[in-house]
């Protein structure tokens, strides 16, 4: 069983405290991911020599686990100023794993929206939350499973039937430990029928000499013509590892965007698994990644068509420097009576040294006709007729490299929606490529490490 054993010996051994500091409802799923857990392991690097994510080498140290709650110092208001979007936001922290409010935000939140510790929201409404909880999410991956069997609390956000958030919602990971710790996040959103509203999750780590480990589920249940944003923002340390989950499910005309964006990491896994399960939805998911010196950014898509009339497409780029790795697997599949599906595919890759290596692989299958899908990868390097033309006309090397590799990034950056949102990670980016410290800005939990492309 490899490491998987230290886990499930911590859920034997500790059962009482995992249920006494949560909520029934979510212990009620402990019992049914241990057995889940049976004769499984957690998946390794493929055989053939790629470098793909092996999260069996990513949990085998041996991390401290939070389970009794005991609260870590940490001075929010002075760790973490976040500039981001520059922009008015609904703002929620999450230290490790225990969501703190942020100034007025509940009492800013409109009639029935809920936003904030999904212990207390199942304490409070547990018919909502066991109607959701667990029920998106598949106990077949032995990741969701061992993260449903340890999980205490995690985020919950709910916006009731026909209500439109006008204000952003903003979720801040902040890791801060003084010794290595692994860090159980879950997040359940729930929008109801002709709900909207946009989410901006970013993940930093406050002190970089740290190893932390991050494994965080996300179940998204997006109800008739209802419509969410989802962007996720990474701008971790080096000795981060991040193994992150999104699942969603998406009724009879819903609206569902997610975009990943990894400016910094240290080992990162990040699965999307989208069921498009009525008819008349629209899914955008995309992603970015840029990478240096070791760092290495893993990223596995699903988008399975199950209703008919629906719209797809998926997006990933990545640049790749040093001696980084990157890995990407997508796959689409047009289920029997998925008629007039249109689904595209995309992932377009940089390795701007000869050090970096990137391995993908995309998949198709079509189990029904009248239907219109395509999918593609390219690898490459920089343009050098582009990089000769940009010298030639007295741009030096290493900003018309910033400059190409800018470029290069903008249709997945184009793709967000959130006002303010855009122009702030065009900046970034430049400052992520120019080597400058790129951590939100007015950021003081950011690493400074960062190495220039």
């Amino acid at each position: 069983m490899g490491s998987l054993s230290q886990y499930t010996d911590i859920y034997r051994d500790h059962r009482e405290a995992l249920d006494g500091h949560s909520d029934p409802v979510i212990n009620a799923m402990r019992a049914e991911a241990y057995e889940a857990l049976k004769g499984k392991e957690l998946p390794d690097r493929h055989t053939e020599g790629y470098e793909k994510t092996s999260i069996e080498e990513m949990m085998a140290p041996d991390f401290g686990l939070n389970i009794n709650r005991v609260n870590i110092p940490v001075d929010v208001a002075a760790s973490f100023h976040c500039g981001v979007p520059n922009m008015s936001t609904l703002l929620g922290i999450v230290v490790n794993d225990s969501f703190h409010p942020v100034g007025t935000m509940l009492s800013r939140l409109p009639d029935g929206v809920i936003y904030g510790s999904l212990a207390k929201a199942a304490a409070e409404h547990p018919e909502l939350v066991g109607r959701y909880y667990g029920k998106v999410a598949s106990l077949d991956s032995a990741t969701t499973a061992l993260n449903t069997m340890l999980v205490q609390d995690g985020v919950f956000i709910y916006v009731p039937k026909s209500v439109a958030l006008e204000k952003p919602l903003q979720l801040v990971n902040i890791f801060s430990s003084p010794t290595p710790l692994m860090a159980i996040r879950r997040v359940l959103i729930v929008m109801e029928e002709g709900a909207s509203a946009q989410l901006l999750v970013c993940d930093h780590t406050q002190d970089c000499a740290q190893k932390y480990l991050s494994s965080q589920i996300v179940e998204i249940a997006l109800n008739a013509n209802s419509r969410l944003d989802y962007y996720d923002l990474e701008e971790s340390g080096e000795g981060t590892a991040r193994c992150s989950s999104i699942y969603a499910r998406q009724e009879s005309g819903s609206s569902l965007l997610i975009n990943g964006m990894t400016l910094s990491c240290g080992n990162t896994r990040n699965d999307y698994a989208i069921e498009i399960a009525g008819d008349g939805c629209d899914t955008l998911l995309a992603g970015m990644a840029i990478a240096s010196g070791h760092q290495h950014i893993d990223n596995n898509s699903s988008v399975n068509h199950r209703g008919s009339h629906c719209h797809s497409r998926q997006l990933f780029k990545y640049v790749l420097d040093d001696d980084a790795s990157g890995a990407f697997e997508g796959g689409i599949v047009v289920n029997e009576g998925a008629v007039m599906t249109e689904a595209y595919q995309s992932d377009r890759n940089l390795l701007a040294s000869t050090g970096a290596k990137m391995h993908t692989k995309p998949q198709l299958l079509i189990y029904c006709d009248d239907v219109k899908c395509s999918h593609g990868a390219t690898t490459g390097q920089l343009d050098q007729e582009a990089l000769f033309y940009m010298r030639s006309r007295g741009i030096g090397e290493k900003m018309a490299r910033t400059m190409l590799m800018q470029a290069f990034m903008s249709e997945v950056i184009d793709t967000v929606r959130m006002e303010g949102l855009r122009e702030r990670l065009h900046m970034l980016v430049e400052k992520r490529f120019h080597g400058q410290q790129s951590f939100c800005g007015d950021c003081a939990s950011g690493c400074a490490s960062v190495k220039k492309q």
